[in-house]
């Protein structure tokens, strides 16, 4: 008889697994803020990889209260506002921000990308939970998804924001899974802190820490 252990591991090989973003603490995160935030990772921030997808979860600190953290990143259609190689976003006429709206990004040179065309996929203002994903373009990352999330830490007489973001993405051929996530994630984390800057200026802008949110 032919023994089907090699076929079973092939299967196994090929079947989807999912991410353990909620096992593995971002170096930015203590582990107080990681254990408050494993529910909310679990629920938003876990995909199914395949062959060829990587994804990965950053982490961002805010000297900030969370309404004006989100009232910068829930804006899909002014992602310019704290995303460092947008050179412009449009939207198209009579546009409202709803799940399945679209934006057009024109990127900065310098980067393997000129365009990209986005959707809307979640918006929760309840929640704070934003996503949006890559539908087309001239750029590298295919099938890009990603969400992001504001959570509020109050200690002490302390408040504080911090925001999750995560992704998944094709890995293009010619690439390996560890430079695809170099690229990704160093985008992402500039963006982060670009958010924190953006967001904590407008706070010591206010004169009372709580500003008003964009418009």
């Amino acid at each position: 008889m032919v023994d089907p252990q090699p076929i079973r591991e092939e299967e196994e090989a090929t079947q989807p697994l999912s991410t353990r973003h909620h096992q593995m603490v971002p170096s930015e995160l203590t582990q107080d803020e990681f254990s408050e935030l494993t529910h909310s990772i679990t629920e938003f921030h876990t995909y199914q990889l395949g062959p060829g997808r990587c994804s990965s979860l950053l982490a961002q600190r805010v000297k900030s209260p969370p309404e004006t953290v989100w009232s910068v990143v829930r804006r899909f259609d002014r992602p310019q506002t704290y995303k460092h190689f947008i050179k412009s976003c449009s939207v198209d006429e009579g546009f409202e921000m709803r799940v399945g709206c679209t934006r057009y990004v024109d990127v900065i040179s310098g980067l393997p990308a000129n365009t990209s065309r986005e959707r809307l996929d979640l918006l929760d203002d309840g929640r704070r939970v934003t996503g949006f994903s890559i539908t087309g373009g001239e750029h590298r990352l295919r099938n890009y998804k990603s969400v992001t999330t504001v959570h509020g830490f109050e200690r002490e007489g302390r408040v504080w924001s911090v925001v999750l973001e995560s992704y998944v993405v094709d890995v293009p051929e010619g690439n390996t899974e560890e430079d695809t996530r170099l690229f990704a994630d160093t985008v992402v984390k500039l963006n982060l802190q670009k958010l924190a800057s953006v967001a904590e200026g407008m706070d010591g802008n206010s004169g009372d820490g709580r500003n008003s949110p964009v418009m």
